[in-house]
């Protein structure tokens, strides 16, 4: 399965040929600290790639969390709204944000891999 990442520390992973998941990086939960709330976008949802569709808070900071492809959500993670601390203990696990339907795999194809993100990471730090 395919990992994408954005710029802006959202993680996309590719399920099948048009479906996804998404969540915040690794980087993302270690720069926020306890997260302590999430906002989900509601399911049917459609975004733009780039538009806000939720919200992450911490004990430190509240950080927008971006589409990283244009897309309808098709799910979200009821348990990580439940227990918000899930997306520090598993970000790129159980800690999940939401599943899309990806609508311009172009997009999902243009986002940075693993390597590119680690690259960016540590220029960026």
């Amino acid at each position: 399965m395919t990992v994408k990442y954005t710029p802006e520390h959202e993680w996309i992973q590719l399920e099948d040929h048009e479906s996804a998941v998404v969540g915040i990086t690794l980087h993302a939960q270690d720069a926020l600290g306890d997260v302590v709330f999430v906002d989900l976008p509601e399911v049917g949802k459609v975004f733009k790639q780039g538009e806000v569709a939720g919200v992450v808070e911490s004990v430190k900071a509240a950080a927008d969390i971006y589409m990283p492809v244009a897309g309808e959500v098709t799910e979200v993670n009821e348990e990580l709204r439940a227990d918000p601390s899930i997306a520090n203990k598993d970000p790129m696990g159980k800690g999940w944000f939401f599943t899309i339907l990806i609508t311009d795999m172009a997009e999902f194809d243009r986002l940075m891999d693993e390597p590119e993100y680690q690259k960016f990471v540590k220029a960026n730090s």
